[in-house]
């Protein structure tokens, strides 16, 4: 069963000790609106919630958002992100090889 946005919630407010009560004195949720959140009677909250429950845990934004089924931006990152991860098993020579055929590349649009 995966994780839902609720028991992750309700996991992080019990790891600080803190207390419906609590959570709602520091971000400004009633703590009716928590315990629905928790028990997963709400599951799309809006984000400003979420942001404020993030910074009230010290608990990742992003991954609330995910939990939520909101974009993040790990997930919009495009290719280039992940491209400079594959130069790490390049020789230096086929680093240079790359490098030389992107400046091609360039050189051809600037053409164009």
């Amino acid at each position: 069963m995966s994780e839902t946005l609720g028991s992750y919630l309700r996991q992080q407010r019990k790891t600080k000790h803190l207390t419906l009560r609590d959570a709602e004195e520091k971000t400004g949720v009633s703590n009716a609106y928590l315990s629905q959140l928790e028990n997963d009677k709400i599951s799309a909250p809006s984000p400003t919630i979420l942001h404020k429950l993030a910074e009230c845990f010290g608990i990742s934004y992003d991954q609330l958002m995910k939990l939520t089924g909101y974009p993040t931006t790990e997930q919009t990152k495009g290719p280039s992100y992940r491209s400079a991860s594959e130069f790490e098993n390049l020789t230096l020579e086929e680093k240079e090889k790359v490098r030389e055929y992107i400046e091609f590349l360039k050189s051809r649009r600037i053409q164009q």
